[in-house]
């Protein structure tokens, strides 16, 4: 476990095994409740995994002298760094088979020190695993293969500082190991927010957003971290390298496009100089309720083609709602927020909510002013939201398989991609468990050309098996998203998970293009095998 400054002198410890906080997760009271309403669940939870019963082998690789502080082979830190946060890492955590524990754990203090970690790993054929808050959904930090010597988790969380703060062009230069958290809060004395808030805001890096091309809580406008990028600092096994700090630039292909998504098989980012805005002083917002999704998915295009820009516009279908308790009467909620650091935001609120009724929706009553507190369908769907990754955790110690995957597709394309989502990963969790699943999904960011829907997936386990169902319901649904031209990720990166996909995915040339850079950059295949590229 892991210790993380929550307040003045105190700390709160991290799990190794599953999400977050150890002392947010669900007691055996509430998994044992949580498993009762899904059929075919163990009838006790599987209990919590313990570092001391992992079969962890001696280390393949000794660190050098001149690292050996920077480099531990702790058993709690080599078993912390194994695995992201998949419902496949916290099944195979609570089965004892995390599978391949990294040898050593990095944690560089400079630039200078990940140099020298990437030289000693390439001399001795050592596999380097870039590592942030370890957050990755999709087996983006862990290490499967037997083609090297040993393994060596590099976590960048001890550079975590803000270097410079240009206040004049409102924008930062950041060290890439600083979690959320730790990021705003040197950001906040200068009244400046990067205003980029993924569900993994408390355990997630600088360096892993931009690494993953990681999107946001907000639903509209800028999002994704990719829009808030200036500049990047890149070490590589070839050299390190820095581009211009420009607000725009037309010179050719622009260099920071090439490790942004990475996942750190190209370079490890160490910097990164980011857009920032003023902290937001304005809010406001409403629930909006459908009895038809299909009216719903009409209104929230209508909202995406206005002007209008709303920080939140997600739609959650009828089984999404009643599970956040956003409503219990069968109905679709649209919930809408706005906000603004220079003026209030009630009009925008308004015309937006005059466009949702336009096609069948029922607003909220709500109050637009700054201190008005949040409706109550937005507040149950927040407060779900953060909860929902400790329920999943619970439901998984119940044997209970839940998998969650996002997409997104052109409009046109929308309405059938859902339909065809829900009704083929259902009869794959059926055909697999031999009891129904169920198949929810939400709209988390929107587009004037588009949208990402979010799937949430809850089946029933078979015991000890479970990792084989979920790989059934992950491969059905990426065969869906691939036939409906809808991309395999829109904010969860590619990493081992979803790298057959992306195969298929990118046009071919592109494929010799990244071949070409993954040799002249990382010429020994170091970098965290196995990502991006074959």
């Amino acid at each position: 476990m892991r210790a993380t400054p929550s307040g003045p002198g105190t700390t709160r410890a991290r799990s190794w095994w599953g999400w977050g906080y150890t002392d947010a997760h669900p007691d055996d009271t509430e998994c044992a409740a949580m498993g009762a309403l899904v059929p075919g669940t163990l009838p006790r939870p599987l209990p919590v995994p313990r570092v001391a019963d992992l079969r962890i082998g001696r280390p393949r690789a000794t660190a050098p002298p001149a690292l050996a502080d920077r480099i531990t082979d702790d058993p709690g830190a080599r078993a912390a760094h194994a695995m992201g946060k998949a419902y496949r890492d916290v099944i195979r955590a609570l089965r004892g088979r995390p599978g391949r524990i990294p040898d050593l754990v990095a944690r560089p203090a400079d630039e200078r020190d990940v140099a020298d970690v990437l030289h000693w790993a390439g001399e001795r054929n050592v596999a380097v695993i870039p590592f942030g808050g370890g957050s990755s959904v999709v087996g983006g930090v862990e290490y499967r293969g037997d083609d090297h010597r040993a393994v060596l988790s590099l976590d960048l969380t001890s550079m975590d500082r803000v270097l410079e703060i240009d206040t004049v062009g409102r924008s930062a230069r950041i060290q890439a190991g600083a979690l959320g958290p730790v990021l705003e809060g040197q950001l906040r004395p200068h009244g400046l927010t990067l205003r980029h808030f993924p569900q993994s805001f408390e355990f997630s890096t600088l360096g892993g957003w931009l690494a993953t091309r990681a999107g946001g809580h907000y639903a509209t406008g800028r999002t994704h971290i990719d829009d808030f990028v200036q500049s990047l600092r890149v070490v590589t096994p070839a050299g390190a390298g820095e581009s211009w700090r420009l607000p725009a630039s037309g010179a050719g292909p622009s260099p920071d496009r090439l490790f942004l998504g990475s996942e750190g098989a190209l370079g490890v980012i160490t910097e990164a100089w980011m857009r920032l805005q003023e902290r937001p002083r304005f809010k406001a917002s409403a629930s909006v309720t459908f009895a038809d999704f299909g009216q719903a998915l009409d209104a929230v295009r209508t909202i995406a083609q206005s002007d209008l820009t709303p920080a939140n516009c997600r739609l959650l279908d009828a089984g999404e709602a009643q599970m956040s308790g956003a409503s219990h009467d069968g109905s679709a909620v649209l919930v809408l927020g706005f906000e603004s650091a220079t003026a209030p935001v009630g009009d925008r609120l308004t015309t937006a909510l005059e466009l949702a009724r336009a096609h069948g929706g029922k607003g909220r009553p709500t109050k637009t002013d700054h201190d008005a507190p949040a409706d109550a369908a937005v507040s149950a769907w927040r407060s779900a939201f953060l909860r929902m990754p400790y329920l999943r955790d619970g439901l998984a110690r119940m044997g209970a398989v839940v998998e969650t995957f996002e997409t997104a597709a052109t409009w046109d394309r929308v309405p059938t991609l859902i339909d065809a989502v829900r009704t083929e990963v259902a009869a794959t969790a059926l055909k697999a468990t031999g009891h129904p699943a169920t198949v929810n999904c939400r709209l988390t960011h929107v587009y004037p050309d588009g949208a990402a829907p979010y799937f949430t997936v809850l089946a029933a386990g078979r015991p000890g098996d479970e990792v084989a169902v979920w790989d059934d319901i992950k491969a059905t649904a990426s065969d869906v998203l691939h036939r409906h031209r809808a991309t395999i990720t829109h904010h969860h990166a590619i990493g081992r998970d979803h790298r057959p996909t992306y195969d298929l995915q990118r046009p071919h040339p592109f494929t010799l293009a990244l071949h070409a850079a993954k040799t002249a950059l990382d010429p020994r295949g170091i970098l965290n095998p196995g990502v991006l590229i074959a």
